[in-house]
């Protein structure tokens, strides 16, 4: 959450004032247009990471199948981003397990070779069954496209402890840590608690594969969240930093626009 409120054409403009990358979750409800993204092309450098989800109504309602002219749309709305478009998002539901490989692979090879393709898949036998993880793996491996974790373990490593976390508990996937790099942009998305200590301690594995993937030349990105996200930015930065304090060559982050104090009008 940004520090003070602000109309929605100057919120990504602030946010990327703290963090260099968004998860683009709003277009899993609904596409924008197309000049609602220009918007966030204006406010926003060349090299802004937006990972943008694609539609529920592709992924969750049609399962890839049929839903050309949805794909269209989204394909035509995202063209403003340009080099912005680090990711397409594709977020399967966990119903879609390895008997569906075949029509993801048939789904992945239409888009354009220049699509950068991310993949989360929330199905228990893609990370339990050898076998399973290695076909999507290939599936993956064919477009040259990465495979998200979603990475809930300090999550649900001890009960919950707020409101947020309860909510949590009902509707994040618990499934096991994954770790492997498919491409030389892997994407992970991390799920803490609402105590910052407890996040911190969690995220540690991150810091070091993520100091590791850029060590070997990749360009990782890392998403933190926490269940009720009040700290997420601030969070986010600090990842960074301890990533840093291992790889002292990344780049820093932006100095984030100054707070304004608070008013009574």
């Amino acid at each position: 959450m940004l520090p003070h409120p602000l109309p929605p054409n100057e919120r990504l403009r602030a946010y990327a004032s703290w963090c260099n990358a968004v998860e683009g979750n709003t277009t899993f409800y609904a596409t924008p247009s197309v000049e609602t993204v220009a918007s966030w092309a204006e406010q926003t450098s060349p090299d802004f990471r937006l990972v943008v989800k694609l539609p529920k109504t592709v992924t969750h309602e049609h399962r890839l199948v049929g839903a050309d002219e949805d794909m269209r749309a989204f394909l035509t709305a995202m063209e403003p981003l340009g080099p912005r478009a680090h990711a397409l998002w594709v977020q399967l539901p966990a119903s879609f397990g390895p008997s569906d490989l075949g029509t993801l692979h048939a789904f992945l090879r239409r888009f354009p070779r220049s699509a950068r393709l991310a993949v989360e898949v929330r199905h228990r036998a893609f990370f339990e069954d050898e076998r399973a993880g290695r076909m999507l793996e290939r599936v993956l491996a064919g477009v040259d496209a990465e495979w998200v974790p979603f990475d809930t373990v300090t999550m649900f490593a001890d009960p919950p402890t707020s409101d947020a976390e309860r909510d949590a508990w009902t509707k994040k996937p618990r499934l096991p840590r994954r770790s492997r790099a498919l491409t030389d942009r892997p994407i992970v998305r991390y799920l803490g608690r609402d105590d910052v200590d407890r996040t911190v301690e969690g995220w540690r594995h991150w810091v070091d594969v993520t100091a590791a993937w850029l060590r070997e030349g990749r360009s990782p990105t890392v998403f933190v969240h926490t269940p009720d996200n009040a700290g997420a930015l601030t969070l986010a930065r600090r990842f960074h930093d301890e990533v840093r304090a291992l790889v002292p060559d990344v780049e820093p982050l932006p100095e984030p626009v100054p707070a304004e104090p608070p008013t009574l009008f």
